[in-house]
């Protein structure tokens, strides 16, 4: 099945996030918030260490220039945002218990961001569409089951409802992927992900609290490369 990896990556999110959400439920009022902010800030250090990894895979710097500033024109024009928060609020209202409101967007943005964005969403997805090859989306939803145990334990229901974009997002590139697979070569996935690891580095410094970045504006960036590879 084309989608298989997808689906596999999926149920590790919703997994991990549920035994942190268990986590969450019966020591959120034992945890000290000194000890919250250590841990969200340890998930920040981390985050910049995986979005390192794939800063430097492209070669084409105009490339990635020209798609970080025109997707985040497109990004604040369409006010993705806005528009993610407001789902997110929704979500939040719909689902969350009293008592527990607050951290339920962060959770989803900062989680959609993290398992949406890099290598092995990309190149995952792609070898999924392309070959069949579900390796890599097998190999990244192990890390991502973690990752959704530790983000959920702090930040709550919200990184379940990552597992939605994640099916979108990846099950997207899969499908398109099959279709239009000779039109992606090596180059433009490696611009895609220079883009996405930027990407991460803001989220981290998000996570940090050293600025605070609207990240989903930026998100039309990652698919800019496609189109700017071909003209450049």
């Amino acid at each position: 099945m084309i989608l298989t990896g997808t689906l596999v990556n999926v149920a590790g999110i919703l997994l991990g996030g549920g035994v942190g959400m268990l986590v969450h439920r019966l020591l959120r009022q034992g945890v000290p918030e000194r000890f919250s902010d250590m841990v969200m800030k340890g998930i920040g250090l981390c985050t910049i260490y995986i979005a390192a990894t794939g800063l430097l895979d492209g070669s084409k710097s105009l490339v990635t220039i020209l798609s970080v500033v025109l997707g985040a024109i497109l990004g604040e024009w369409l006010d993705l945002d806005g528009k993610i928060r407001s789902l997110s609020q929704a979500l939040e209202r719909r689902f969350s218990r009293a008592g527990e409101n607050g951290g339920f967007a962060q959770g989803f943005m900062a989680a959609t961001l993290l398992f949406c964005v890099g290598t092995m969403a990309i190149k995952g997805s792609l070898d999924g569409g392309l070959r069949g090859d579900h390796a890599t989306l097998y190999a990244k939803s192990v890390m991502d089951t973690i990752s959704a145990c530790i983000f959920s334990s702090t930040m709550g229901l919200g990184v379940l409802f990552s597992a939605v974009p994640v099916l979108l997002y990846q099950g997207a590139i899969t499908l398109l992927a099959s279709v239009a697979g000779p039109y992606l070569g090596d180059a433009v996935i490696a611009e895609m992900n220079t883009v996405g690891s930027l990407l991460l580095l803001g989220l981290s410094l998000d996570l940090l609290g050293i600025v605070h970045l609207k990240l989903m504006n930026y998100i039309p960036a990652m698919f800019l490369p496609i189109l700017l590879c071909l003209l450049l």
